[in-house]
């Protein structure tokens, strides 16, 4: 589980979001706002990739205070940036391999856990395949295999469905159902996707949380004067500022 308390970050004299509380436990919580809202920088700093400029940050119960122990704490963090670098003539095994090491797995794990993320997400026919050589939605499924490679407790994901067809979509809803014991924490824009596979909903806008809880209790405040196609789009878009509802 991740959680932090009073959590602020910026860049330079920007401040992006200041005394956040946030408590993500098993499950998969959908991150929501509309551009600039934080929500990458958010991800990045509970990665830990980018040290918070105050509060208190705990991954899997253990403080991170130190690169050092930002360091350990990698180890259980699955992260997939939106815009993921791979070198194309890299094979599938390979680079879910390089994932493992890169997490720290230590290297007797490698092999089984490598194959392991293959096979989960359907790829193990194409674990010889370059990189370059794939689909989109297959060459997302290989990142997917990365982020969750020896099954870390957490897993962040930045926008993974940007891209993919319907169908492609649907692949990956069923691929994070079926990580339900794992805290999984998903940006995206696509309320169809949490509606379909989030158990809750943090809701950030301007830099501080407007909302959390389940998805059914966002539902609950379902305005019938905004904009949107359903319960949930309404009930989102009642939450930004009007300024906001265009983006």
């Amino acid at each position: 589980m991740i959680s932090a308390e009073k959590l602020s970050q910026g860049y330079g004299r920007r401040t992006v979001f200041s005394g956040l509380d946030i408590e993500l436990r098993p499950g998969i919580t959908a991150l929501l706002g509309p551009n600039g809202a934080g929500k990458t920088t958010l991800l990045r700093t509970l990665a830990t990739i980018q040290p918070p400029r105050e509060g208190r940050l705990k991954v899997n119960g253990r403080e991170v205070t130190s690169e050092a122990e930002a360091r350990a704490a990698r180890r259980g963090i699955g992260f997939l940036p939106q815009r993921f670098g791979f070198e194309p003539g890299m094979r599938v095994r390979d680079f879910v391999q390089y994932g493992a090491w890169l997490r720290g797995l230590p290297r007797a794990e490698w092999s089984e856990a490598t194959e392991a993320a293959v096979e989960y997400v359907d790829l193990a026919g194409e674990a010889a395949t370059k990189l370059g050589r794939l689909s989109g939605g297959m060459r997302q499924r290989a990142a997917i295999a990365w982020a969750i490679v020896g099954r870390p407790p957490v897993v962040l994901l930045d926008e993974p469905t940007v891209g993919l067809d319907p169908q492609q979509r649907l692949r990956f809803r069923d691929l994070i159902r079926g990580l339900s014991e794992t805290t999984i924490v998903l940006s995206t824009h696509l309320i169809d996707d949490v509606d379909a596979a989030c158990d809750r909903v943090m809701v950030i806008n301007a830099g501080q949380v407007r909302f959390t809880g389940t998805v059914d209790n966002l539902k609950l405040r379902d305005d019938s004067s905004m904009s949107g196609h359903s319960s949930l789009e309404r009930a989102y878009m009642s939450l930004l500022p009007e300024g906001d509802r265009a983006r």
